[in-house]
């Protein structure tokens, strides 16, 4: 059954392939990996997400294609099932802002077939800013809290960490050609990150009276929001591993011209 379902999916194609310029736009939804999850999808933390592509389609295998993107992550402990991170109650949510150039491969021939898979990556640059509500519920950014110590003198090595960092993205997806205008895909696309403060969370809890005097109440409160006694040094996330993101969802694709048309 599989095989017949991916047989019937790689339609011979009787048109012409089509060079020239097109239009993206995916709307869709967008998912977080890191310090405030224990799987790789946590439903209850989806998020909206909208990306668009100015693509040149060369009508062959290898495609080219900038991009921007939009989207909100979250993590949250209560979802979670281990006890311990469950009782750590920490929380975040960012906005995402990106750009992005990527190579598309096309596994099977786009002369030939109407419908097929297709693969991408690339590099890219974003632009986040963690935040979580205090116990007021009042809205609060958490970089300028310095939680885990980052930019205090009494921790030199934990640097501030940049609101702009690189991504490497890349994914795949499924492309169906309806007509000669127009095409649509499903797609889902994975963010490779350098930074682990995505959530705001990397390495260990810090002194409480220093962080007191250097940056605040408030920035003890977001800190320790955990329901059992941690002491400085005690781990708080996990620096082995970096934070992801990730967008999923249906792709409209539109020729921006009449390109010239390549024969199979």
């Amino acid at each position: 059954m599989r095989h017949f379902l991916f047989g019937f999916l790689l339609i011979a194609n009787s048109c012409f392939g089509q060079q020239g310029w097109e239009a993206e736009f995916m709307p869709g939804v967008s998912f977080y990996n890191g310090d405030l999850t224990q799987k790789a999808f946590t439903i209850q933390t989806i998020q909206p997400s909208i990306s668009a592509n100015l693509k040149y389609n060369t009508g062959d295998f290898l495609n080219f294609r900038f991009g921007l993107a939009w989207a909100i992550v979250s993590g949250n402990d209560k979802y979670n099932t281990q006890w311990d991170l469950k009782e750590r109650n920490l929380n975040f949510k960012s906005k995402i802002f990106e750009v992005n150039a990527c190579l598309e491969l096309n596994l099977a021939d786009p002369q030939v077939y109407y419908s097929y898979p297709y693969l991408f990556g690339g590099i890219g640059f974003f632009h986040f800013n963690p935040y979580s509500f205090d116990n007021e519920h009042k809205k609060v950014f958490l970089r300028p809290l310095s939680t885990e110590g980052e930019g205090l003198p009494q921790y030199p090595s934990r640097k501030e960490y940049s609101l702009n960092q690189v991504c490497l993205p890349f994914g795949g997806g499924w492309k169906i050609k309806i007509n000669e205008d127009f095409t649509l895909s499903f797609e889902l696309g994975f963010r490779y990150l350098f930074t682990d403060y995505l959530d705001d969370v990397s390495k260990t809890y810090v002194d409480q009276e220093t962080l007191l005097s250097q940056r605040g109440q408030k920035a003890v409160e977001m800190a320790y929001r955990a329901a059992y006694s941690v002491i400085d040094g005690y781990p708080r996330g996990n620096p082995k591993v970096k934070d992801m993101y990730y967008f999923g969802g249906v792709k409209f694709t539109i020729p921006l011209n009449k390109g010239k048309e390549k024969k199979k």
